[in-house]
């Protein structure tokens, strides 16, 4: 058991960039393309994950000293300690049988396709820690290993129902053609299709407000180089910057801005080529069957929207975190919710207003997510030794993902009521969700 449990933290250890590229050239073999072919999309793959995660990495450096600058001005005070995902992640390889959890994924995905219950092959195997993470939350409440290994098996389901759901839309926004998100943060969706749904009844809400659109509007204000630059220099300027401060902080969110869609684009000449060949491969094979490939949000990371609303929700975040009764964490380290921006880019088509209204109404969900589990990955840090804290201290994720769900599963694990009650809601806007995804898929193929 430990040999196996050796090999698979081996394995995953070498992270998303050498990971998944590896995954993708053995299938690209499987489905019968040339070794050259197969191996090239494999290590462009492996350059657009470390090209994203280091923009990624440049603009969170960049804006969380602006952040603290900015909770220090206003006096917020705040007890629990943003961690961010990476603790998260640690955490969960922590807990002994997290192992278990990857051939868990495979299994479940095989069935759901071999019974043809789903069209996505999910790739995004580096992320089953995300899965872990839930086990490891619904255990640190319940104490229940066999609740925690349902709840996390329910998430992997509803990821590839998302997945599917969502492929259509996905493909308009990458072009890139059979390739869809299997990422857990996407399950976030149902929340927030309710909302999305009021919110298009309004004149107001329902134009078109896509970066696109507003360059039609407004010209170069809605270039992403200068909405990059505008947005970081009014960001310096409320954190306290000087002039000098303000506008280099402009130059980093507007390099930052710009940078992402020509990282994007590596990714569909990665994946273009491989999901052609997986087509064909199961066209032969399976008449009239068609497999997605499901692989990690970055790949929608070229979309300007995202990015917009994730640093203007920066100070707006640290605002409802001061204002909100009961919160017990400041954001840091999970600033930028990308577990919200992104299931919001697809809900509402990148309406970048809307976005922006919905991350303002659910933001609220996300604090008090990571408050309700903060004693429990502070108990879960000082057990494991995983990650470092001073005693007393309190240790959270401020954008904890797919909220939501996670509450709900741990709720239902204690047999509460609120939970069950929670459950039956979700389902409610999930059947919502399913109705308007394939409304839109049929619009799009049509």
């Amino acid at each position: 058991m430990d040999v196996i449990q050796s090999i698979f933290e081996y394995i995953l250890n070498l992270g998303a960039a050498v990971f998944v590229p590896a995954i993708m050239i053995i299938i690209g073999l499987i489905v019968r393309m040339r070794v050259k072919d197969a191996v090239n999309a494999g290590i462009i793959l492996g350059v657009a994950f470390l090209g994203m995660n280091l923009v990624i990495g440049f603009m969170l450096e960049a804006l969380t000293p602006a952040a603290q600058a900015l909770a220090e001005r206003t006096g917020i005070q705040l007890t629990a300690i943003d961690g961010g995902w990476t603790t998260a992640a640690s955490l969960s390889w922590a807990w002994p049988y997290a192992f278990l959890m990857f051939p868990i994924q495979i299994v479940i995905n095989g069935i759901l396709l071999i019974i043809n219950k789903t069209k996505t092959l999910n790739v995004d195997l580096w992320n089953v820690w995300g899965k872990i993470f839930t086990a490891v939350l619904i255990i640190g409440i319940t104490g229940n290993i066999y609740i925690a290994f349902i709840g996390s098996a329910i998430t992997i389901i509803l990821e590839l129902l998302f997945a599917d759901l969502n492929q259509a839309q996905i493909e308009k926004l990458t072009n890139i053609p059979g390739v869809t998100v299997s990422h857990g943060m996407m399950i976030f969706g149902a929340f927030l299709m309710p909302i999305d749904w009021v919110l298009r009844r309004f004149k107001v809400f329902n134009r078109e407000m896509d970066a696109n659109a507003l360059k039609d509007r407004i010209g170069i204000f809605a270039e992403n180089h200068v909405m990059g630059f505008i947005i970081g220099l009014l960001l310096g300027f409320a954190g306290g910057y000087s002039v000098a401060e303000s506008l280099m902080l402009a130059m980093q969110a507007a390099a930052a801005l710009t940078l992402f869609p020509i990282i994007a684009k590596l990714f569909m000449q990665a994946l273009a080529p491989l999901s052609e060949a997986i087509n064909e491969f199961m066209k032969k094979r399976f008449k009239d069957r068609e497999i997605f490939i499901g692989i990690d949000w970055p790949i929608l990371a070229g979309s300007s929207e995202v990015w917009v609303v994730m640093t203007i929700m920066v100070p707006i975040t640290l605002i409802l975190a001061f204002a909100l009764p009961a919160n017990a964490v400041l954001p840091f380290a999970g600033i930028l919710n990308i577990g919200l921006a992104v299931p919001a880019l697809i809900v509402t088509g990148g309406n970048l207003l809307r976005m922006l209204v919905l991350s303002i109404i659910t933001t609220p969900v996300f604090l008090y997510a990571s408050t309700y589990f903060a004693d429990i990955i502070t108990d879960l840090a000082e057990s494991t030794k995983a990650v470092k804290i001073e005693s007393g201290q309190v240790l959270t994720w401020s954008t904890i993902e797919y909220p939501d769900i996670r509450f709900i599963l741990t709720e239902m694990g204690q047999f509460k009521v609120l939970g069950f009650a929670f459950a039956v809601a979700w389902v409610l806007a999930f059947i919502l969700y399913r109705k308007e995804m394939k409304k839109r898929t049929l619009e799009l193929k049509s």
